[in-house]
């Protein structure tokens, strides 16, 4: 949208814009934002950048905790969410240094940028591209509770068939399971969709489609075009912050946690891959399986080697392993195949085109930093290429059968995603040299990510549930 300073200056003046929003992503993922008059806003910001004290953004402590926000002006909008007009952009951090200030290298940005760089030095590809999934819940509102003497939560969703005994009711209703593509008067939230797909596209997110998924109480997807890597991390956080403030402006909130229903399907964020060099494709042969060339291949065995550390990034949350189970459109088995859902690896078969052709890994969700998920995953894909590994060399597929239905004793034999947060931290501190190559993924910033997860999970693991009074009370 802006090139310069200038145009951004014009659009100010022009628009009676009265607030620069600067946003800046935290260690989990989530934003953070401060903003200035509008007035102020010049060649210097562009140059010196935004103070601030870094010390709260969770990352490791570094000598100097007083860093500098630097604007990307090709990312400003207006935010439709606020009430003065305010133009709002994402950008980097830099460390304070001398003669010169740097990068800081645990920046979530500036991780995805560093792996980029470091896919070009391999001569691998000059583009990662991808296309992440967003699948989330809308429900007409929450309550939770969380003290010593209380712990629970509910969910309010019209659409559902809970709602089928209350006023005020329609009399139309969607059952567990039968959502996928459901239609008007049952699918109630097709104008909020349009709605979310219509300010996608003013943040430059460009929509691919968007339907009803298959949860019957209020579960949706926006599935959005393939694009370069960092601006595809760029475009995952608008679209989470414009999925939640649209279903908040119209009085319904969203969540993308994976699994909020139990018994019904969770919420992923498959995410597609090609790779490009001198913009010709890297991934297509015409007589490979899938028609995916040996390099496809062998990024594929880097994803399924570390499939279980790569957990740790891409599911980061505790409830993340509550939708990793068998029997609800979720991976489970380490392993690749055609138009095959069940496994953590997917071609679909409907790309024909060389220059789409690819492949998605659908274990991830939206509870990841999306700037460390897409690198890390790029990083454990060249491994696999550096390494030169065959997925079907190493007994990983091609399954192309439901693997939830295999029996026991050989589903046992093959390799599993963790199931539990601390079980994927566990792999990542095992096996992550493939992330620290090229410094990509700091050794303090791992550490850090893998302190601040481990606690997540001990201190949940330690509340009491309302199940366990269920099952147990009066043992």
């Amino acid at each position: 949208m802006f090139q310069n300073v200038q145009q951004i200056q014009d659009f100010i003046r022009q628009n009676g814009i009265a607030f620069l929003d600067f946003k800046m992503i935290d260690l989990r993922g989530r934003w953070k934002h401060l903003s200035i008059p509008a007035a102020r806003f010049n060649e210097d910001i562009m140059t010196h950048g935004i103070g601030f004290d870094g010390s709260n953004y969770g990352y490791a402590q570094v000598e100097r905790s007083d860093m500098v926000f630097l604007p990307d002006i090709t990312t400003a909008v207006v935010d439709p969410f606020v009430k003065a007009p305010t133009l709002t952009m994402i950008g980097d951090v830099m460390v304070i240094d001398h003669p010169a200030n740097r990068p800081f290298d645990q920046y979530p940005r500036n991780v995805a940028k560093s792996a980029i760089a470091h896919m070009q030095a391999l001569g691998v590809a000059d583009e990662m591209i991808i296309g992440p999934e967003y699948e989330f819940h809308v429900f007409d509102g929450m309550t939770r509770t969380l003290r010593p003497d209380a712990v629970g939560y509910r969910l309010q969703c019209s659409e559902s068939v809970w709602s089928a005994g209350e006023f005020p009711n329609n009399g139309f209703h969607t059952g567990p399971h039968d959502g996928y593509h459901a239609d008007l008067p049952g699918d109630r939230t097709f104008d909020l969709r349009n709605q979310i797909c219509l300010e996608l596209a003013k943040w430059g997110v460009d929509v691919k489609y968007h339907h009803h998924e298959v949860g019957g109480s209020g579960q949706l997807e926006i599935e959005v075009e393939l694009g370069e890597m960092t601006r595809l991390a760029d475009a995952t956080m608008a679209a989470k912050y414009v999925i939640r403030n649209t279903a908040a402006a119209n009085g319904m909130t969203a969540t993308l946690m994976p699994k909020p229903i139990y018994g019904e399907a969770g919420n992923g964020m498959h995410v597609h891959m090609l790779l490009r060099k001198n913009g010709q494709p890297v991934f297509y042969d015409p007589n490979g399986y899938g028609q995916l060339s040996r390099t496809a291949m062998h990024f594929i065995g880097g994803l399924l080697t570390h499939a279980r550390s790569l957990c740790a990034i891409t599911n980061p949350s505790t409830n993340s392993y509550k939708r990793l189970i068998p029997g609800f459109e979720a991976p489970v088995t380490i392993g690749y195949a055609m138009a095959n859902r069940s496994a953590v690896v997917r071609i679909p078969a409907y790309v024909k085109s060389p220059d789409k052709k690819r492949f998605e890994l659908r274990n991830p969700d939206a509870m990841c930093n999306p700037y460390f998920a897409y690198a890390a995953i790029l990083m454990a894909g060249l491994d696999g290429i550096e390494h030169e590994i065959d997925p079907a060399g190493r007994g990983w597929g091609p399954f192309d059968f439901n693997l939830f239905d295999l029996p026991a004793d050989e589903r046992k034999r093959l390799g599993h995603l963790p199931a539990s947060l601390d079980e994927a931290l566990d792999a990542l501190e095992a096996d992550h040299d493939y992330l620290t190559r090229g410094g990509v993924f700091p050794m303090p910033l791992l550490e850090t990510l893998v302190k601040t997860l481990r606690a997540d999970a001990q201190e949940i693991s330690r509340i009491p549930h309302p199940a366990e009074f269920d099952r147990y009370f009066d043992l």
